[in-house]
């Protein structure tokens, strides 16, 4: 009898370890799925794209908008906020503007420009646009990233001099009381910022006028070289606030462009969708990666990294969604993502939402279950015994 019994708490034992080795599986073999959303266009427009995205889910990027100038279509800067675009206009006198990035706290960066040439970084904030001017005796500025506390970084073209009539091109970083020049790369003559995080880090890429270069890190006043993949050219494209960038290099045999990540001045590939080419654009602070990669078949898809896994975002949405999805530029700490899609044979604006997962319940949890299971079962075979010797049912 006591053998029967103990045959019978271990057949106990097994069915809760089972229930627990399931439950496990079916937490590792979870997988997750992305609805898309349309952001649609302006009025008339044919096209839109979306480069920024906060914590709050606002997207910025920019739209056509029919007879933005005397000489036709152009794009506006826009605004979404879960529900249609707003124009957010351009600087007095001028025809186009593009939103390149929306912190936390609302504030809005991007470019304004006349139909006549020559742009000017602005910052959209209290409703309204602000000039943020260039660098002494230049004459353009543009705008990429905005971290929390408002400090802007971009490009604009230094003073003209003697071997440069238009002035040199430098990476610039805006703090509120005007533009300052970052510099360049040692043998260098060009630079750009494109990504700066919460701690004032900056990334961007130095180059020559021959083209080759160099993606760095500007911190403590100084530009550090990121170095390369084994090419002769890289650049970094996004910082996050736990100093890990992303961006893009040649490879050793200078056939090929591949996405990196550094992580403490160590660059891995993260290689492609089969193709020859990949670019990292964007990081999250659980490092989250997005960006764009050519397939097998030569086209341009939009990419996730996660998990240690370059996942093609084309194969995360709906099959019938009717959406080629190409480029994602930006993702938040809730894992959505933005960029350009192409849907009904019109380049869109999109907004990609992982909907939460199923809880699933930790380890601890799962083992005090077990426990319970087997303690339950012990009871049930005393209560058995029990009623076998008094003839009594317990029921």
């Amino acid at each position: 009898m006591k053998f029967r019994n103990c045959q019978k708490l271990s057949l106990a034992l097994a069915v809760a370890c089972a229930l627990l080795s399931a439950t496990v599986k079916s937490a590792s073999a979870s997988t997750f799925s992305y609805t898309v959303t349309d952001l649609g266009k302006f009025p008339g427009g044919s096209y839109s794209d979306a480069y920024g995205l906060n914590d709050l889910g606002q997207v910025v990027g920019g739209a056509e908008l029919p007879k933005a100038s005397p000489i036709g279509s152009g794009s506006h800067a826009f605004d979404y906020n879960g529900g249609a675009l707003f124009d957010l206009g351009t600087l007095p006198g001028d025809n186009y503007s593009g939103a390149s990035a929306i912190n936390n706290n609302g504030q809005i960066v991007g470019t304004s420009s006349p139909s006549s040439g020559g742009n000017h970084a602005f910052i959209y904030s209290d409703g309204a646009l602000q000039n943020l001017g260039t660098l002494p005796s230049g004459s353009y500025s543009i705008a990429n990233s905005i971290n929390d506390q408002g400090q802007v970084v971009g490009s604009a073209n230094t003073a003209p001099g003697a071997n440069s009539i238009y002035g040199d091109n430098h990476a610039v970083l805006y703090g509120g009381t005007g533009f300052q020049d970052l510099g360049t790369l040692p043998g260098k003559k060009f630079s750009d910022a494109y990504s700066i995080n919460n701690s004032s880090q900056v990334v961007g890429g130095s180059y020559t006028t021959g083209g080759d270069e160099h993606a760095f890190l500007y911190t403590g006043g100084a530009l550090s070289d990121l170095g390369t993949l084994g090419g002769n050219s890289s650049v970094a494209r996004g910082i996050n606030n736990k100093s890990q960038v992303v961006g893009s290099s040649q490879t050793a045999d200078d056939k090929s462009v591949h996405a990196f990540i550094d992580n403490n001045g160590n660059l891995s590939d993260l290689g492609t969708l089969g193709g020859n080419e990949s670019s990292a654009y964007g990081i999250n602070d659980l490092g989250q990666i997005v960006g764009q990669s050519a397939t097998s078949a030569g086209s341009e898809h939009a990419f996730l990294y996660r998990d240690g896994d370059l996942i093609d975002l084309n194969s995360l949405i709906p099959a019938d969604s009717g959406w080629t999805l190409q480029n994602a530029y930006a993702i938040n700490k809730d894992g959505q993502i933005v960029g350009t899609g192409v849907i009904d044979g019109e380049t869109h604006a999109f907004l990609a939402t992982d909907p939460p997962a199923t809880a699933v319940p930790e380890p601890d949890s799962v083992w005090g279950t077990l426990v319970l299971s087997v303690l339950g079962m012990g009871a049930w075979l005393k209560r058995r015994k029990r009623e076998r010797i008094t003839g009594i049912s317990a029921s």
